[in-house]
């Protein structure tokens, strides 16, 4: 027991070192295990013995931590740098990346705000939805709203069709499709006119890719546009409004035929 107790005085046991630093024991044995800080002696006894250099050491090390680099990076890299320059550009490469995760987060942050909302509009528990509201608000899609109307067969298509990057080239033609139909209404350009049937030409063509030509499921998307009028109508600005499509679309189908909108009423 007298050999554990006499510490010389030049020396600080593991857990007076961790006292000084305000971090674990268990952390310092981790530390020392993987080769990042270690003791400068150990007593007969086995203990770790540590020295003031240690000390200021674990002050290097924690104080390049809290600024977010990695213990490997700080042994491997930022303590062998010799030169204020070199210092410079690893501290400039830090701050880009901790912008970077900065942005991630408070986009992350307004995803979680806007989930929470169709979460709360959404009648039950369904998980199903909630990822495919997520994944559509990583891809930036503003008409992510539309989901929580979706019902199960809908969502299964969409699981087995899309992929991200399939997805994504998939909504940048639709909002490519909702500008091109905005100006049009701006520019009071008739549904029927020459520019407002190559719109539909080209809207039915993405309704066909993405419905795989199944009626079932086109029903449904225009079952989801007349909820989305009463959207737009109570303030939900993020939605499109069918009116003009559906106008033109009845012009361009019946031309070719086609009548699907019957399927609505069948």
């Amino acid at each position: 027991m007298e050999k554990h107790r006499i510490i010389p005085k030049e020396y600080m046991t593991v857990s007076e070192i961790a006292k000084k630093m305000r971090v674990t024991v268990r952390t310092l044995q981790y530390y020392d295990k993987e080769g990042f800080f270690s003791p400068s002696a150990k007593s007969d006894g086995g203990r770790r013995l540590y020295t003031d250099k240690d000390l200021v050491r674990l002050h290097q090390i924690l104080s390049l931590k809290h600024l977010g680099f990695s213990l490997k990076n700080i042994k491997n890299k930022i303590m062998s740098l010799d030169t204020p320059d070199n210092v410079a550009i690893i501290l400039t490469e830090q701050a880009a990346d901790i912008k970077r995760k900065i942005q991630d987060l408070s986009k992350a942050y307004e995803e979680i705000k806007l989930l929470k909302a169709e979460v709360l509009q959404i009648q039950s528990v369904d998980f199903k939805k909630y990822a495919s509201i997520i994944v559509n608000l990583q891809m930036g899609n503003k008409f992510y709203g539309l989901i929580k109307h979706f019902d199960e067969e809908t969502l299964n298509h969409l699981y087995k069709k899309f992929d991200m990057e399939s997805g994504t080239a998939f909504m940048n033609q639709f909002i490519d499709l909702n500008n091109k139909t905005q100006e049009l209404q701006k520019n009071n350009v008739s549904p029927d006119s020459k520019e407002g049937q190559l719109l539909a030409k080209d809207f039915w063509k993405m309704i066909m890719d993405f419905t795989d030509g199944d009626m079932s499921i086109f029903s449904k998307l225009m079952e989801i546009g007349n909820i989305n009028k009463n959207a737009i109508e109570s303030g939900e600005k993020q939605m499109i409004d069918m009116t003009y499509i559906e106008k033109a679309l009845d012009v361009y189908l019946t031309k070719l035929g086609i009548n699907p909108f019957m399927e609505k009423t069948k």
